[in-house]
């Protein structure tokens, strides 16, 4: 009789184990096909000029809802902004699930909705860590205009005992396009359900485009200097105004675009 028991005992724990297993993920085939739905989505909604299409690939959402694929949506604003279509924000996350539906996430609420039904915490420190990577992957696409670039500060992420069962907080900095922070903390009960979440986000944005691509060869070495910089401070971000710009001007400002983008990219290659 004692090893029925046993038996039946580790059935129970394999199948509590199974049941905080991940579902499989999606294949290239299945990431492509969801990037196609989200462009013929933004294409019914008359909202499919010059967005941006970006898959987000954090490995949070990989380990907890890797049965979507997640797509952040961009209208840009710099220099001149593009309105995005009725529904939608500038700045919005697109999921798409295994069944190819598509799902819009215009903003902090509908996000906070999907994650609490969608997706699960698993039981210990480590998973409810995923649990904040995931959402802070989703969540900073709110703050986003293109520029920024943020990351999670070490030692800041927080494990603590809540009403409804645990919480996990954390920071992020924005490490590029301005300054400042996003603090998030999730409430997650004895289940892993998520039952809350809160978001704060306390940031000073760096320079945007305006004009500087066309001042490059200003006759004023003063504002040739002041539009380098800020296109310097933008790093490869300002990739897509530059080249945007570039298709529009003569043939010696398009030099100097070209110029001004080989010494954004030395710079980069050495902070990395």
């Amino acid at each position: 009789m004692k090893y029925v028991f046993a038996s039946i005992s580790a059935l129970l724990m394999l199948g509590a184990a199974l049941a905080q297993m991940p579902e499989p993920g999606l294949t290239k085939e299945d990431l492509a096909r969801a990037e196609a739905a989200v462009k013929a989505d933004l294409d019914k909604r008359g909202g499919g000029m010059r967005v941006r299409i970006t898959r987000l690939t954090d490995p949070g959402l990989e380990k907890l809802a890797s049965n979507y694929a997640f797509f952040w949506v961009l209208y840009p604003q710099f220099p001149i902004g593009v309105a995005p279509p009725a529904g939608l924000s500038v700045s919005n996350v697109f999921v798409v699930g295994s069944d190819r539906k598509v799902l819009a996430l215009p903003d902090l609420k509908s996000a906070e909705k999907f994650f609490k039904e969608k997706v699960r915490a698993p039981a210990g420190a480590a998973g409810l860590e995923d649990a904040l990577r995931a959402w802070l992957a989703v969540g900073q696409q709110y703050q986003q205009d293109g520029f920024y670039k943020f990351s999670l500060v070490k030692g800041e992420t927080k494990v603590s005992k809540s009403a409804d069962g645990q919480s996990v907080s954390g920071v992020l900095m924005a490490m590029a396009g301005g300054n400042g922070t996003i603090r998030a903390t999730l409430n997650v009960s004895g289940t892993g359900q998520i039952v809350s979440i809160k978001q704060d986000a306390a940031l000073r944005p760096g320079p945007r485009p305006i004009c500087q691509a066309t001042k490059l060869l200003d006759r004023d070495p003063v504002v040739r200097a002041m539009a380098e910089q800020d296109l310097l401070y933008m790093g490869p971000a300002a990739r897509g105004y530059l080249f945007e710009q570039r298709a529009r001007v003569t043939p010696e400002l398009q030099r100097a675009i070209d110029r001004m983008w080989w010494r954004i990219l030395e710079q980069e290659a050495r902070l990395r």
